[in-house]
């Protein structure tokens, strides 16, 4: 098959992968039907995250069409149209008992080195690095989908698949960043990063009851679609001192809820502590640049929620605690309990309640991937999100 494969940093390529098989009984083999590159995926395409391998497969955001299942799938067929979480779970273990399916404790199968970075191994993903499972990803003609029993969502007809995929990972990460705020019917709910999980923040903080949404960004396409399809108020930080901005906005007391969906490569252009951070990570004496943390930490108002959808990879330099201590902040994380939130957002596309297709600023093919990773990155052409075609 052909499949996007990591080859080091800044170097992916559409080229020959191994054709995936069943190796568990619970296994399903999906053709890919559509597929697209998330921001985390350029954390890979930079180099910092770990433990990935030349000739990996790349790709956590996928649907299709079920082609094979193993003799213990009960709940798919072949022909079924699925979506599949880009966590892995087992459906079964103390931790998704409990929903929280990204804490998987039986599906990362190198939780050992899981556990020596993290404490404890969070669950597999989809083509992202050997640390977490080395599972082969999306972002090819085929894809084996491990406890496909749990995880692959089927879809009904009259449905496109452009308005389901992000069910796989943006839509619901987007959502579970603004329950995590734990809003108040009126709050104000400042969103650091109008990327793709940052617009679809905005939109569920205005589900979760907000009064005010302000978006933080530095590019016009991305700020603009905020303002027209999220409704909300923008800042443009290489335009306006942010802190100051909002502080003037909520009449001295700062926004209640504070999202980071930025991560593990804020740029904060401009800022002496940006300038540390890229510094440091590029001669390795940092694995990440937090600038939009410490900067959400700093701005929200005393007894606020910090809420951190966005990916971090290992150590942050000089997050300001005495801040976060001092105003008795909460801060909530982690990667999405996708299976969570599946079925009921799908309730909201049905129902018309959103409409995931606006943020899609390109379509292509697979092959086109390459060039796109790029673009994506350096934010040309409007590249907001691309979704691509096998």
């Amino acid at each position: 098959m052909k499949a996007i494969c990591w080859h080091g940093h800044g170097d992916v390529r559409y080229e020959s992968a191994p054709d995936p098989k069943i190796e568990d009984p619970r296994d399903a083999i999906i053709r890919v039907t559509r597929t697209a590159i998330c921001g985390s995926d350029l954390h890979l395409l930079d180099g910092y995250m770990p433990t990935m391998k030349s000739g990996d497969v790349l790709g956590h955001e996928f649907m299709g069409e079920v082609m094979e299942i193993g003799s213990g799938v009960t709940r798919l067929k072949k022909g079924d149209r699925v979506i599949v979480p880009f966590n892995i779970a087992c459906g079964e273990c103390f931790f998704c008992q409990k929903t929280l399916f990204s804490l998987c404790d039986r599906s990362n199968r190198n939780a050992e080195a899981a556990a020596k970075m993290m404490g404890y191994s969070p669950s597999g993903l989809f083509g992202y690095s050997h640390m977490l499972g080395g599972f082969s990803g999306g972002q090819a003609e085929y894809v084996r989908v491990p406890y496909a029993d749990v995880g692959p969502l089927k879809i009904p007809d009259g449905l496109t698949e452009d308005q389901v995929l992000f069910l796989t990972d943006i839509f619901p990460t987007g959502y579970m960043a603004a329950e995590n705020c734990q809003m108040e019917k009126g709050d104000t709910v400042a969103v650091w990063g109008c990327g793709p999980v940052g617009q679809f923040a905005i939109q569920s903080a205005w589900m979760f009851g907000a009064g005010r949404v302000i978006a933080i960004d530095h590019v016009p396409e991305r700020l603009a679609l905020a303002k027209s399809w999220g409704k909300a108020e923008t800042i443009d930080f290489t335009k306006q001192d942010v802190y100051e901005t909002l502080k003037e906005m909520t009449q001295g007391r700062g926004p209640d809820r504070c999202i980071d969906s930025v991560g593990a490569e804020a740029h904060g252009t401009g800022s002496l502590d940006a300038v540390i951070d890229k510094a440091k990570a590029a001669v390795k004496l940092a694995t990440d640049r937090p600038h939009a943390l410490r900067q959400a930490i700093y701005c929200c108002r005393k007894g606020g929620t910090i809420s951190v959808p966005g990916v971090y990879v290992g150590f942050l330099d000089k997050v300001p605690m005495g801040s976060f201590v001092n105003k008795g902040l909460t801060m909530k994380t982690g990667q999405t309990h996708t299976h969570r939130y599946t079925r009921p957002l799908l309730e909201k596309i049905q129902a018309g309640a959103i409409d995931p297709t606006r943020l899609i600023t390109h379509r292509a093919r697979l092959a086109d991937a390459p060039a796109l990773y790029k673009k994506f990155r350096d934010k040309e052409d409007g590249c907001i999100k691309v979704v691509m075609t096998p």
